[in-house]
């Protein structure tokens, strides 16, 4: 099945390379092209991607404001960041407000093409344990009210799903969730979709960092030796 991109970035350059690096791949087609955050509803609309590649730095609408008001809608694209820094706070944002992943300007065409791969089939682009690093390199500005928040929502998983949802954030696979708490791995993918849906969150890197908001990450791992 082709893959359908739109390309959103306000260097023309950039947009022009990306679309030569990934019109090349067989099961991608580039759609359309943006300038600018307040361009991506309209070509949405009309242009109807799978996948949006989107620069997080733009004049008019930035690619965050971009990314939250897009997947605020019920039949949005996957979203994949571009940025020039690997630690980013609003990389960070942008991964609270449901983009699927980043990719670094520089990253080589192929595992740009395996990034947009990934996203269409509905797997994050960047591991929970990856998210948790870009975490820990940007000074916590976390609220109160949002750890608050965090907890409670949190706080609604029964013990089961609560225990795979810290696991997650601690960026442990399926297969190492289900040794470590002794369950089958289709057990664990159950549990994680269950978490998903619960939480209205849209993958498992958003399940990160609600842990990570909630301060369930700070507690002792019981599994750290296994």
């Amino acid at each position: 099945m082709t893959i359908r991109l739109l390309v959103v970035d306000d260097d023309p350059l950039v947009r022009a390379g990306l679309a030569f690096m990934l019109g090349g791949a067989d099961d991608l087609e580039i759609v359309g092209e943006g300038a600018d955050g307040s361009e991506v509803a309209g070509l949405v609309d009309r242009l109807a991607p799978d996948v949006v590649l989107m620069d997080i730095r733009m004049p008019t609408m930035d690619g965050l404001a971009a990314t939250e008001a897009l997947r605020r809608r019920p039949d949005a694209p996957e979203i994949v960041v571009l940025t020039t820094f690997h630690a980013d706070e609003q990389v960070l944002r942008a991964l609270r407000a449901g983009a699927a992943g980043f990719v670094l300007k520089d990253t080589p065409p192929a595992e740009i093409v395996a990034a947009v791969r990934r996203v269409a089939a509905g797997d994050p682009v960047l591991s929970p344990a990856v998210t948790r690093q870009l975490m820990t390199q940007i000074v916590d500005r976390t609220p109160d009210t949002r750890k608050t928040s965090a907890a409670e929502r949190i706080g609604s998983l029964a013990e089961r799903e609560r225990e795979v949802a810290v696991a997650v954030g601690r960026g442990r696979s399926n297969a190492e969730i289900a040794a470590t708490l002794y369950m089958s791995v289709p057990t664990v993918k159950t549990h994680v979709s269950r978490i998903l849906a619960k939480l209205d969150l849209n993958n498992r890197v958003q399940i990160a960092l609600l842990a990570h908001d909630a301060g369930l990450l700070d507690e002792d791992d019981p599994t750290q030796s296994t």
